[in-house]
């Protein structure tokens, strides 16, 4: 059942692209701040920057055809990730290739020689970049967009548009053009795409694979911790069912430094941020709640995936702290009852406050 409003009670506000405050909002599908690079056939859609989070992520999506890529490069302080929806990404990423498809992930940490492509005909992805500053070189780099998704006729020459002004902002944007670089041959996939690094390092992580934690009814399969990211961010798939009740997020917590960006990939997500009425989320709905403010989350349909990205750890480390590894690919039939006291040692460890 959907959340009764009471009388006169203020709603989240719905926005079609991020406000220039601080305070929580929901961006609906296909919206956000919307540029695209010139020749690109591709755009992207702002949902959170360096406004919002205080400087640390920026989140977006983008969609675009079958295009040249933008050429090889690196950065000496921003992290990258691609993560698919739909479509194909060709993504060198250091010393490997690899053909993404959709939830598939690669990670770009500092220092790496990266070059993605989008494959097409049709291709989505989500990304994040840390410091969310850098989307400044978006913005001098592309143009405003008022189209329906991309502009998939833009023939103007990528390259030939991109170089030069990048070459004219030498030095005021961290981004370093590598033209004589070779990149090297698509490789397949393998074991060590199934899993997590120990530590900071480029790699790739398969869909439907990695480490997996459960918590009650709340599932968490994390495309990169903090321990892969330098302390810098977090993204995971959160997955659960309204048939398991009430779920450990369903009391209202606040992550003081943290800040959540959620989209929603399939079903419904019931939000309440303060003291606002409770509001839906479906299918490509992104909300962002700020670090500080109290919110609960509540799964409202039969199977809900939610993509979280976090400024540090958040509602995944939660479960990952809480919860039990799990062993299948699915979320459970049903449930048992959730550990509370290892569940408040997690909250306690997390500066996590009810």
């Amino acid at each position: 059942m959907l959340p009764k409003k009471q009388e006169h009670q203020k709603e989240l506000r719905r926005l079609e692209q991020p406000p220039n405050d601080k305070q929580s909002y929901v961006i609906p599908q296909y919206e956000g701040e919307v540029i695209s690079i010139p020749g690109s056939k591709s755009v992207f859609r702002i949902m959170t920057s360096a406004l919002q989070s205080d400087d640390t992520i920026a989140v977006f999506t983008s969609g675009g055809a079958l295009a040249d890529a933008p050429g090889f490069h690196h950065h000496e302080e921003a992290h990258d990730v691609f993560l698919v929806t739909k479509g194909q990404v060709k993504l060198w990423n250091g010393d490997k290739c690899k053909i993404m498809g959709p939830g598939d992930f690669g990670y770009v940490p500092p220092h790496t020689i990266h070059n993605p492509q989008l494959l097409g005909p049709t291709t989505e992805t989500f990304g994040l970049i840390t410091p969310a500053s850098w989307l400044e070189f978006f913005r001098y780099v592309a143009e405003k967009y008022d189209g329906i998704l991309y502009p998939e006729f833009d023939d103007r020459n990528l390259k030939e548009i991109l170089i030069p002004k990048v070459m004219a902002a030498k030095g005021q944007f961290d981004v370093h053009f590598h033209p004589h670089h070779e990149g090297c041959a698509v490789s397949e996939w393998d074991a060590d795409d199934e899993k997590l690094p120990d530590g900071n390092l480029p790699y790739y992580l398969r869909a439907n694979t990695g480490p997996r934690w459960l918590l009650g009814g709340v599932l968490s399969r994390p495309f990169i911790t903090t321990k892969q990211s330098a302390g810098k961010f977090a993204i995971s798939s959160i997955e659960s069912s309204s048939r398991y009740g009430a779920s450990v997020f369903e009391k209202k917590m606040t992550f003081p430094s943290v800040h959540h960006c959620l989209s929603v990939v399939e079903g419904a997500l019931e939000v309440t941020v303060e003291d606002l009425a409770p509001c839906v989320l479906r299918e490509g709905e992104t909300i962002f709640v700020a670090a500080g403010t109290p919110f609960a989350l509540k799964f409202a349909s039969k199977f809900v995936r939610v993509w979280s990205f976090t400024s540090g750890d958040g509602i995944e480390a939660l479960v990952h702290e809480a919860g039990e590894p799990w062993k299948g690919y699915a979320i459970p039939d049903s449930v048992g009852a959730v550990d509370e006291k290892a569940l408040e040692k997690a909250r306690e460890k997390l500066g996590v406050r009810l």
